[in-house]
């Protein structure tokens, strides 16, 4: 059984301490497969070495986060831009719009979303979204550019069965977590109908554990409990769900 993890943060602070047995600890249970967002400049330094340590496993994007886009966001963006060009990365990520701790930047945040979704058009790469409170802006923006030169994954689907539906029309995957573990979290009320050649796997780790870890720092290792809640909804058996799940990662990355 092979599982891709398509959405976590192993370069961050939080496992200074533990990194490498972490990433053992995953690779142990058949999470072979790690693809890496990016926050802002800061971070590249991280990533690669994180690269570099486990280059059979780990595969990186380049990006602005949305909650990172200041006043210097086109400085920010230069730095995106000068990386595409001089590195292999899988995906421009993580990218979109995010109005929940500060609506002041908005604007900018969708001149840098629309910018970057021009530079994976330029360079045939998928995108990985961002989108906490701002479904309409990010469903308004994607209308106008949408076509099939654009594909990607929106991380870390949190909305309703009619949003989910909207973004399979657009031909992207719905990034599954923690969330789908949440007792209140409404996904498992209406995810049965959305076939799983939709989704792909994440934990956006260290954010955002799953149960029974909630509230606690999130570990590539906690997809399992992820698959284990996706076999409960679909009744599949999980072996077929890593496979599909793993094949759709595949389908949008390339690799």
């Amino acid at each position: 059984m092979i599982l891709t993890d398509t959405h976590t943060h192993l370069y961050a602070e939080q496992f200074d301490e533990d990194r490498e047995e972490v990433i053992l600890k995953a690779l142990e249970l058949g999470i072979k497969r790690f693809f890496i967002p990016a926050i802002d400049s800061s971070y590249y330094d991280r990533m690669f070495a994180l690269e570099k340590a486990f280059p059979e496993n780990v595969f990186l994007m380049a990006g602005l986060h949305p909650t990172h886009v200041k006043a210097d966001f086109k400085e920010e963006l230069a730095i995106v831009k000068k990386q595409l060009e001089t590195k292999q990365f899988y995906a421009i990520g993580e990218i979109g719009m995010d109005l929940y701790w500060d609506k002041s930047f908005i604007k900018e945040q969708q001149e840098a979303f629309r910018m970057q979704i021009l530079w994976a058009k330029e360079r045939k790469l998928p995108i990985v979204i961002h989108c906490r409170d701002a479904f309409d802006e990010i469903f308004e923006i994607m209308d106008a550019v949408c076509d099939d030169d654009l594909n990607g994954i929106f991380h870390c689907f949190t909305g309703n069965k009619e949003q989910a539906e909207k973004i399979i029309s657009y031909g992207f995957k719905l990034g599954i977590g923690g969330v789908i573990t949440f007792k209140n979290g409404g996904l498992d009320k209406f995810m049965s109908a959305i076939p799983l050649e939709h989704i792909v796997l994440e934990t956006d780790s260290p954010y955002l554990a799953p149960a029974p870890y909630r509230g606690k720092r999130n570990e590539s290792s906690y997809l399992i409990n992820v698959l284990g809640k996706l076999v409960d909804i679909y009744g599949i058996d999980p072996e077929e769900i890593a496979k599909i799940t793993t094949s759709n990662s595949k389908q949008v990355f390339g690799i």
